[in-house]
């Protein structure tokens, strides 16, 4: 049992949840998201929302696990076009939470194929932030020159491991909180929601123009 878990692969699969769990941690634009959602419709909603991020932290992972230098030379060249695509998408994201109306029951589920689009939009929305990329490069070259002998799948599996643990504890102790929520805190949640997805691609475009 002590040989098994002082091998490379365990260590390193544990250092890499622990990156992802702390990557996630911050709360963003995603986990705005996946509260707001979580309070509209209960804890897949808010899952799904957070698994979308988790699956672009592990492509991100992986690139900068196996070292892609010309695919990192190119999500770089287009990070002005990413940046411009991920402020837009969050003022829409903030103009539909903005005008949408409060849920009146909830324990209503969401509608069907809404869970997919919740995942889709996320991933797509942490990919558009390809400078992500770098923080990766360095962390995971760092590991992986540490734990030679072990595959770069074994960080790449870390990392999603621990980002969807925290989406799991995140949507679960809101999910929790849920029930405690009116229509008329929904409603101001909503709007403090969509004040701060506004606030935060206008800086994301902001930051593209200066």
């Amino acid at each position: 049992m002590d040989s098994l878990f002082s091998s490379p692969v365990p260590v390193l699969f544990g250092q890499s949840l622990l990156i992802g769990l702390s990557i996630a941690a911050p709360v963003g634009q995603i986990g705005l998201l996946a509260i707001q959602r979580t309070l509209d419709h209960g804890r897949p909603a808010g899952l799904a929302t957070g698994l979308g991020a988790a699956f672009a932290d592990a492509v991100y992972g992986a690139i900068g696990a196996f070292g892609v230098s010309g695919l990192i030379a190119w999500l770089l060249s287009l990070r002005r076009w990413l940046g411009l695509f991920g402020g837009g998408f969050l003022l829409w994201l903030a103009w539909r939470i903005a005008t949408k109306p409060a849920v009146r029951r909830a324990d209503i589920p969401p509608p069907a194929g809404t869970l997919l689009r919740y995942v889709a939009g996320t991933f797509a929305l942490t990919l558009s932030n390809p400078t992500t990329i770098l923080s990766f490069m360095a962390v995971f070259g760092a590991l992986a020159g540490r734990t030679p002998s072990a595959p770069p799948w074994v960080m790449v599996a870390g990392v999603l491991s621990g980002s969807a643990l925290w989406w799991l504890i995140l949507s679960t102790g809101v999910g929790w909180l849920r029930s405690r929520f009116d229509e008329r805190w929904q409603r101001a949640v909503n709007l403090c929601s969509a004040a701060l997805l506004a606030g935060l691609g206008l800086w994301q475009l902001g930051h593209l123009i200066i």
